[in-house]
C-alpha cells in the first residue's frame, strides 16, 4: 500500500552537510542510482554521468533565469522590511509595475500602506488569503527591473544561513538561463558545465529546453500529514514546437527522455498526452506528483537532494519509489555527499 503521509517522507542529516556555497559547475557529485534495481548505487564526479547516457537519448532542461527578486526597504516610521517578488501582474492604469510578493513583517504591509522598498515608492493594493501581497511600485515594469538588477538580491533558498554576494550572481545560475522570471535556481542544471554539454551532444544525445519560472512556492513547507491535500503554487511554463518536436522524435527512435530537474519533469508531465506525446504549449501549471502518480514521459531524472517531506521529495520518491528513494537519501549521507541547492545530485536512469 502507497503511503500518504508525510511523515513517512522524511530522512535525518547533519547541518554540516547543507552546501552554503557551490564548488563549481561540473565539480559536484552524483549518485548514480539504477531504476530497475540492478546495480549498486554509485557515487560519479559530475562530467562521469555523461558515460550513462546513449545516442538518441534525451535531456530536458530548464531555461529560465534567476531574477534578483529580493529586495529590502523601510516604512515611513524607519522599519526595515523585506520583499521577494514571486510574480509579474499586468501594469496599473498609469503603467507602473504590479507584483505579488512574499513580505516580512506582514504587519508593515496592511491594505493601502505606502513604503520604500529599493528606494521605490510602493503601494500595497492587497492581500491574499495566503498571505502575499500585491504592490505596485511607482515604476514602469522597465525601470524596475533595472533597478532589480542594481538593487535586487539573490534569492537564496531559506536554509542557506547567509546574506548573498557576488558569487552567488553566477553560481546561482545555469548555463541554460535565457529568459527571466524565477525566483529559485533550477538546481539539478547547476551540476551542468560547457564541456559535458559539448560531451552529451557529441555522443548523440538530444537537447530539449522548457521554460518553468521557479516560484518561492518550490520550498513551501506541507503543512498537512496526508500530503495529498497539499495545494501547490501556480508556475509559468511554455514549451515550443520546436523543442516539443525535439522530445517526440528522440522518443519514436527509441531513446529515453531525462528531464533535469523536478522543474522540466513538472512541464513534459503536464504537458503530455497520455500516450507520452508532447505537445507545444504554454501556461501555469499547479502540477503535484506524488506516490502513486503514473509517468507519462520522463524515463530517468537527474535531480538534487531535497528538503524532508516536500513537494519534490515526494516527486523523486513517485518516480523511484519511496523505500528507494529513502534507501539513497541515507546512503547520500552515510558517503557525506552534500546536499540540497548548491549540493550534490542523484541520476535515476
Amino acid at each position: 500500500m502507497i503511503s500518504t503521509h508525510l511523515s513517512d517522507f522524511t530522512f535525518e542529516f547533519p547541518k554540516e552537510l547543507i552546501a552554503s556555497r557551490s564548488p563549481g559547475k561540473g565539480k559536484t557529485h552524483i549518485l548514480h542510482c539504477p531504476k530497475d534495481g540492478e546495480g549498486p548505487l554509485e557515487i560519479v564526479p559530475a562530467p562521469k554521468i555523461v558515460d550513462f547516457f546513449k545516442p538518441g537519448d534525451c535531456i530536458v532542461v530548464n531555461n529560465t533565469k534567476v531574477i534578483p527578486a529580493r529586495l529590502y526597504g523601510e516604512t515611513a516610521h524607519g522599519g526595515q522590511v523585506e520583499t521577494l517578488l514571486v510574480q509579474a501582474l499586468f501594469p496599473d492604469e498609469s503603467g507602473n509595475a504590479r507584483w505579488e510578493a512574499w513580505v516580512r513583517p506582514g504587519k508593515a504591509f496592511p491594505v493601502g500602506r505606502e513604503l520604500t522598498i529599493a528606494d521605490v515608492k510602493v503601494k500595497v493594493e492587497d492581500v491574499k488569503e495566503d498571505g502575499t501581497r500585491v504592490l505596485c511600485f511607482h515604476a514602469t515594469p522597465i525601470e524596475l527591473e533595472a533597478i532589480m538588477n542594481a538593487k535586487g538580491h539573490v534569492p537564496l533558498p531559506p536554509y542557506i544561513n547567509r546574506p548573498d554576494d557576488e558569487e552567488d550572481k553566477k553560481a546561482y545560475q545555469t548555463i541554460f538561463a535565457k529568459y527571466s522570471g524565477a525566483v529559485a535556481a533550477p538546481t539539478a542544471s547547476l551540476h551542468f558545465n560547457e564541456q559535458m554539454m559539448q560531451d552529451l551532444k557529441a555522443k548523440g544525445v538530444k537537447v530539449a529546453e522548457v521554460t518553468l519560472h521557479v516560484g518561492p512556492g518550490t520550498f513551501q513547507n506541507i503543512s498537512v500529514e496526508d500530503f495529498r491535500e497539499h495545494k501547490m503554487h501556480g508556475e509559468h511554463y511554455e514549451i515550443t514546437e520546436e523543442n516539443a518536436e525535439i522530445i517526440n522524435s528522440a522518443r519514436r527512435a527509441g531513446g529515453r527522455i531525462v528531464p533535469i530537474g523536478t522543474t522540466s519533469t513538472r512541464v513534459i508531465e503536464t504537458v503530455a498526452k497520455e500516450d507520452g506525446t508532447i505537445c507545444a504549449q504554454k501556461g501555469v501549471t499547479y502540477a503535484f506528483f506524488y506516490p502513486g502518480y503514473h509517468y507519462k514521459i520522463a524515463d530517468g531524472l537527474l535531480t538534487n537532494f531535497h528538503w524532508p517531506k516536500s513537494s519534490l521529495i515526494l516527486l523523486v520518491a513517485a518516480f523511484y519509489g519511496r523505500e528507494n528513494t529513502l534507501a539513497a537519501y541515507h546512503y547520500a549521507v552515510e558517503q557525506r555527499m552534500k546536499l540540497f541547492s548548491y549540493g550534490d545530485g542523484m541520476l535515476i536512469l
